[in-house]
């Protein structure tokens, strides 16, 4: 069987399309239609950090942490760090609320850390936080070693 260049251009163009095609699917592609990027590693970290006394910032810090953790591509392979500095000291508040979705958090893993510079500026002490955080020299220094890291950065406003 005799092939003419006009075939053999055709048949190429018919096997570049159907290479991009399979590439299209395996990237979250399903109908032309976005499915959202594929989780490929075998762990993410992200270090979330919280600046703001604003309840609804807070509640979206924490909401967003959730649903990280409940993300079905994330299932049982993400780390999570928050970070509170600033005014943000005070989701970890004693009575302010937010003690059980704070402990939830922790008890799925989430490392919960208050920077100790904001405690030592804004003069607070330690025993009107919850007893269950973790406290790092700085918000900054924490955040500089855990991009350096590979971690995600999230800053919910």
């Amino acid at each position: 069987m005799k092939i003419t260049m006009d075939k053999k251009w055709a048949w190429a163009a018919l096997m570049a399309m159907a290479l991009i095609a399979g590439a299209w699917l395996h990237r979250g592609y399903s109908q032309g239609v976005f499915q959202g990027a594929q989780a490929t590693k075998p762990m993410y970290k992200a270090i979330f950090q919280l600046d703001s006394a604003s309840p609804k910032t807070m509640k979206k810090t924490l909401n967003n942490i959730k649903n990280a953790l409940q993300d079905p591509r994330l299932k049982g392979k993400v780390k999570i760090e928050l970070i509170a500095n600033s005014m943000g000291y005070k989701v970890y508040l004693k009575g302010n609320g937010f003690e059980k979705l704070l402990r939830q958090l922790q008890a799925q893993g989430v490392i919960l850390a208050q920077c100790s510079n904001t405690l030592r500026e804004l003069k607070i002490d330690k025993k009107t936080l919850y007893p269950f955080i973790s406290f790092v020299p700085s918000a900054a220094g924490e955040l500089i070693i855990r991009e350096g890291n590979g971690w995600a950065y999230v800053h919910p406003s």
